[in-house]
């Protein structure tokens, strides 16, 4: 069994940067593939970037590329999220999640652990 917590949400305003943590424990995560999701209100859950266990290749919503960063250090049994020049259209509850494979996936259905989520929120 593996337990997710994040961290570092938060209200920022537009243009800002936070940086998101998942801390696991339970198990090492260096076999997962890992992945960020997030929930706006009324709205359903969307991926946002994802990293396969050997922290290789990595893959964002078209929303986020070329601002977000995820990244992760097997290690530390940690998952970040580096989140640059952030827009209002950011707020929502983000949700790290461990796949139950090793690789990069942007199906919420192919992630078997969740956290309970990290509010962020930008201002205008």
């Amino acid at each position: 069994q593996v337990q997710l917590v994040e961290s570092g949400g938060g209200l920022v305003q537009a243009g800002g940067s936070l940086r998101l943590s998942c801390a696991a424990s339970g198990r090492s995560l260096s076999s997962y593939g890992m992945g960020w999701f997030r929930q706006a209100p009324g709205k359903e859950r969307d991926f946002v970037a994802a990293i396969p266990w050997s922290g290789g290749s990595t893959t964002y919503a078209d929303s986020v590329k070329g601002r977000f960063t995820i990244s992760r250090d097997n290690a530390k049994n940690t998952v970040y999220l580096q989140m640059n020049s952030l827009k209002p259209e950011d707020t929502a509850v983000y949700y790290c999640a461990a796949s139950y494979h090793s690789g990069w996936s942007r199906k919420s259905q192919e992630y078997g652990y969740w956290g309970q989520g990290t509010q962020v929120t930008v201002s205008s």
